[in-house]
């Protein structure tokens, strides 16, 4: 991965920085009130970091056509219990009050524009090139009254938009603690694995789970690929088996259009690396209410599959325990029925147990990892979903891009070449 700058590499104190994060969170539909507050508290680091610059926070909440978008202001006011500082609300992105709060600010301030995605250009330049965003008011009059700007938004780094990838080449751009640690750590799994190593792959989001298969094994960075849930039975169907009308079905309505690449993509998997790819050999389905398990063999089942078996668990295990590294992303059960949440309970129990670094790739994988009070048991739990999928797949990451296009820009010292 090219080279960005860190906290560690600047001199912040005094100045004014613009800080984009990612605490988009489940809100109580009826109060409004937090449901979770993890991605708040994920950010904190950074912003203890700029204690002594003067802070102005960007950030979402959901999208404008959904019940849970909201203004800035409650998370102003939570994060600035959690930091145990006041964190003053101004509703406005890029406006004329906007501007005059920036430009009043004192040293060690911090506060906390509106909602970005209020702003049309924030939904509505998706495509826009870099310059093009460049170009963007929210960019223009931003940039125009700070010195720096900081990404800590790793759960949104797989998206484009002007708050996100527009500052690149407008000021000197760094990745906060939370960024800096993501990238890190989910570079490692590529470009510095331990070996070996093991990719546990579930879940519903079947192409992007066989993308980072894909990947990972084409850079033959992976010793043993373990798909589970749907992805596991995706491939179970890949490999000649047929789950039957219930279960294809589902994949089917799933992944839509996709289904058919995918399919492919998964028999190409299959004949280039089924040496390094564990398939299930027992599953449970759901019978009049009750888990029954059955084998590989009995397949077609008129019942939906809802879990792994206990055999491919215990074949599981060993390449959890005995291994270097472990990446695990995407549940291999229908985990939110009791009856079926022990395939993924038992993966995350060997998980914790393991004696190697374990990564969890956020998603519904790391809110199990929270729920269940165990994140001090693995290494690391990413609070990206979709941008750790986007990330380990390969694909682009425009505000990482954003992040290497201002480091080739500007030195630590924040003077422009």
């Amino acid at each position: 991965m090219a080279s960005f700058l860190t906290l560690d590499d600047v001199q912040l104190s005094g100045r004014t920085v613009l800080v984009r994060v990612d605490v988009n969170s489940p809100l109580n539909p009826v109060t409004g009130e937090f449901l979770d507050d993890a991605r708040l508290q994920a950010v904190m680091p950074t912003l203890r970091r700029l204690a002594d610059a003067k802070v102005v926070l960007l950030a979402h909440q959901s999208r404008p056509d959904k019940l849970d978008f909201t203004s800035m202001e409650r998370h102003a006011e939570l994060l600035g219990r959690l930091l145990g500082r006041d964190i003053r609300f101004v509703p406005d992105v890029c406006g004329a009050e906007a501007i005059a709060n920036i430009e009043n600010m004192s040293q060690g301030e911090m506060i906390f524009l509106d909602n970005v995605r209020g702003h049309p250009e924030e939904t509505g330049r998706r495509h826009a090139t870099p310059d093009e965003l460049a170009q963007s008011e929210i960019v223009r009059e931003l940039s125009r009254v700070a010195d720096a700007y900081v990404c800590d938004a790793f759960a949104a780094a797989h998206r484009n938009s002007p708050t996100l990838s527009g500052f690149g080449a407008a000021l000197p751009c760094i990745a906060g603690v939370l960024m800096q640690r993501e990238l890190e750590v989910l570079g490692s799994v590529i470009d510095a694995p331990l070996r070996p190593q093991t990719i546990i792959l579930g879940g519903v989001k079947v192409d992007d789970s066989l993308d980072i298969a894909q990947n990972l094994l084409q850079r033959d960075v992976v010793d043993t690929f373990v798909p589970v849930g749907a992805v596991g039975n995706l491939m179970l169907m890949a490999d000649g088996h047929d789950l039957g009308t219930v279960n294809s079905g589902f994949l089917e309505n799933a992944l839509g259009a996709a289904f058919g690449p995918t399919l492919e993509l998964a028999k190409t998997l299959l004949a280039d690396h089924a040496e390094r790819i564990l398939l299930p050999t027992d599953l449970a389905v759901e019978r009049d209410g009750q888990r029954v398990p059955i084998s590989v063999e009995d397949l077609p089942t008129t019942a939906p599959i809802y879990d792994i078996g206990i055999e491919t668990l215990m074949r599981i295990r060993p390449n959890i325990m005995q291994v270097e590294c472990v990446l695990w992303n995407g549940p291999a059960s229908y985990f939110e029925k009791p009856e079926f949440a022990f395939g993924t309970v038992e993966i995350l129990n060997s998980c914790c147990e393991s004696p190697a670094r374990v990564i969890i790739g956020g998603g519904h994988t790391g809110a199990i990892v929270s729920q269940r009070g165990v994140a001090h048991l693995v290494d690391h739990n990413s609070t990206g979903g979709g941008s750790c999928l986007t990330f380990l797949a390969g694909k682009r990451m425009p505000a990482v891009e954003a992040l290497q296009r201002s480091h080739e820009l500007f030195h630590p010292d924040l003077s422009p070449r």
